[in-house]
């Protein structure tokens, strides 16, 4: 039984069905995915070319996938400075950064002017350590930086501060990255498709494309029946893995997340008010933040490894990640053992090996275009897809096209089963790696190797 998120249950009010359209035959671009990549490049489209029929075709609701179930972390690609500069050179990766923190102040702007209550809060992200070994885990990712000229990006906090701004002196060491914020996700997709449907875009609803033809046009098989489309958008997220081409070019993990009732005096009491969201430097990382209710959303990244093929039903629940993630929030906050915990779900993420998003056409077909493997990271740089996406759609060069992230040669991960079973078998020494160096024990060395095998998360893989 899938566990309903936080989010997409504080939302089912606010849902209003509109009236099936009917299917239409034909489309000038047909986008696969309602969540934040496809909704935005659905927006990008449409602010382009008014006239493009442009329709969206969503297996269960808009937001309902990995967009209704993430942290709703509204982040920069500055902690990926160093991967950024590595495939696209200083001035790219520079203005891609930037781009992205644009992206975050600007969200700001695009909910006030359509009317959209997301929550947004941008409060600042701070990436911590909560064990002695994990001091200093972002000086690479600051140090480039700062090599490249920008030295404002990341402000050290003393711990201290830290302490006092995160409500636990669990927290060590850290830095913040002051324009980042938070937002209801859930409520954010909701209002990205109001707006698309605003300018055009057909929405379909509970319509799974079961098949793809690749002809040109493009024809998609649903069971209710086809439709063909000029040009195609796969916006799939982890059910991209259906995709031949795409299919090892990222792997499918799970991420856990917890949910407390509001408790907005408790928050008061150790201080927690300031809305941050915060990140800590396991490998199997965890990410936190409050609501505006005042409730705390607790993730466990790096949780169950999934078998290739799309993910079924089992994506949505993680016991074991669920556990884990109680007891990190456990030992974040110790001061609040007493509050239960009110929900609690999981979710697919598509992680590529450097948590780069894979961009581009496919080989052989350059009228389906796909926005990919966000790895976790999705709902700010997810702007910045819709922007790609729509003017490789409408086969425009701009800097957005011709930029190293598009048609990239992304490393690959190992057929199945290698890939199921290797990395079933580095899942295993991160947790071992993040209970060691919690408890103050140096790892394995066999644990530190396989571990670092592992797809990058924070840190820059090199």
């Amino acid at each position: 039984m899938k566990a309903r998120s936080h989010w997409l249950a504080d939302t089912e009010p606010l849902r209003e069905e509109p009236p099936d359209a009917p299917l239409p035959r034909a489309v000038d671009v047909a986008i696969l995915g309602g969540g934040f990549v496809g909704l935005w490049t659905a927006i990008e489209l449409k602010m382009r070319e008014p006239d493009c029929d442009v329709a969206v075709f969503e297996a269960r609701r808009c937001g309902e996938g990995a967009s209704g179930l993430n942290g709703g972390f509204v982040m920069s690609w500055w902690p990926k400075i160093g991967s950024l500069a590595g495939l696209c050179g200083a001035d790219d990766a520079l203005w891609l950064a930037d781009e992205t923190t644009r992206c975050v102040v600007d969200l700001g702007t695009f909910l006030e002017q359509h009317g959209i209550d997301a929550e947004y809060r941008r409060s600042g992200w701070l990436w911590t350590a909560t064990s002695p070994r994990h001091r200093g885990a972002w000086n690479g990712v600051v140090d480039t930086a700062c090599r490249l000229g920008r030295n404002d990006v990341f402000v050290e906090v003393s711990p201290d501060d830290l302490a006092a701004r995160t409500g636990s002196a669990v927290h060590l060491a850290g830095v913040c990255e002051p324009v980042n914020g938070t937002v209801h996700p859930a409520k954010l997709a909701l209002g990205l498709a109001r707006v698309a449907r605003s300018l055009g875009v057909r929405i379909h609803e509970h319509l799974r494309v079961k098949q793809l033809v690749r002809t040109a046009p493009a024809e998609l098989i649903l069971a209710q029946g086809s439709v063909t489309a000029r040009r195609v958008v796969v916006a799939t997220n982890a059910w991209a893995a259906s995709v031949p081409e795409l299919a090892r070019r990222f792997v499918c993990v799970g991420s856990a997340v917890i949910a407390t009732p509001p408790m907005p005096e408790r928050l008061q009491a150790i201080g927690w008010t300031g809305g941050e969201s915060i990140t800590d430097s396991q490998t199997t990382v965890t990410y936190y933040r409050t609501t505006r209710d005042g409730r705390i959303v607790f993730g466990k990244g790096g949780g169950r490894l999934y078998y290739t093929g799309e993910p079924g039903e089992l994506a949505f629940s993680d016991p074991v990640g669920i556990a884990e993630a109680t007891a990190d929030f456990r030992r974040t906050y110790p001061m609040l053992a007493d509050v239960p915990i009110e929900r609690t779900w999981s979710g697919p993420i598509d992680r590529t090996y450097d948590s780069l998003p894979l961009l581009g056409t496919l080989p052989g077909a350059p009228h389906i275009t796909y926005g990919i493997g966000w790895s976790g990271n999705g709902v700010n740089p997810s702007r910045i897809g819709g922007r790609i996406l729509a003017e490789l759609t409408l086969e425009r060069t701009s800097r957005w096209t011709e930029n190293a992230l598009v048609n990239r040669s992304a490393r690959r991960f190992p057929p199945e089963p290698l890939r199921y079973l290797g990395g079933g078998l580095v899942r295993r020494s991160m947790l071992r790696k993040d209970r060691a160096e919690i408890a103050g024990r140096s790892p394995s060395i066999a644990d530190r190797w396989l571990a670092s095998l592992a797809p990058s998360g924070l840190e820059d893989k090199g």
